[in-house]
């Protein structure tokens, strides 16, 4: 029991103290004055070591994008307004080349709005919200196989106060994958 422990300290121990004995310093390093001034001017030490990137296979790279694309999924409205503003461009169009290179995922836009109004009008307007957005995916080659619309209106707030600033985070469409 003690050899078989003995073994086991010294399976680990001599990995360590070869490492340690392994590991280089300057002043300590034999050789001609001139090749470490050569090193040392040029940044240099002697052997160097990097680590190797594994290649990302096309799904990891699809996964990294979806998830991704899952992080940036909101775009926001002004009062009373369904049309899509030119800031949230980009942010569609990285959906769309996503969607189009992928025809097989499928996401629902779903449209709200803050409290104010009559719970049918909002359930109107989160619709158009949504629509908008849908029809801005197509324009940009997006099938519309792949996109389904639901409007939420006011009842599924993102933010419960009643503030300006509250409302506006509650005036949005959702992409949800």
């Amino acid at each position: 029991m003690q050899l078989n422990k003995l073994l086991k300290s010294l399976a680990i121990a001599l990995p360590m103290v070869t490492l340690a004995a392994c590991s280089s310093n300057q002043q300590s390093e034999s050789g001609s004055g001139s090749e470490q001034t050569t090193n040392q001017q040029s940044g240099q030490s002697g052997v160097q070591v990097g680590s190797a990137e594994r290649a990302k296979s096309p799904e990891e790279i699809r996964q990294e994008k979806y998830e991704e694309m899952r992080k940036e999924h909101t775009v926001y409205f002004a009062f009373d307004d369904s049309n899509v503003q030119s800031e949230y461009a980009e942010l569609l169009a990285a959906h769309a080349d996503y969607l189009v290179k992928n025809p097989s995922v499928r996401i629902v836009i779903e449209g709200h709005t803050d409290e104010r109004g009559t719970p049918e009008y909002n359930i109107a307007l989160g619709e158009r919200r949504a629509k908008a957005v849908s029809e801005y995916l197509q324009n940009l080659g997006v099938r519309s196989s792949q996109l389904s619309t639901v409007s939420y209106g006011e009842e599924k707030p993102m933010v419960k106060a009643s503030t300006e600033a509250a409302y506006a985070k509650n005036r949005r469409a959702v992409l949800v994958y």
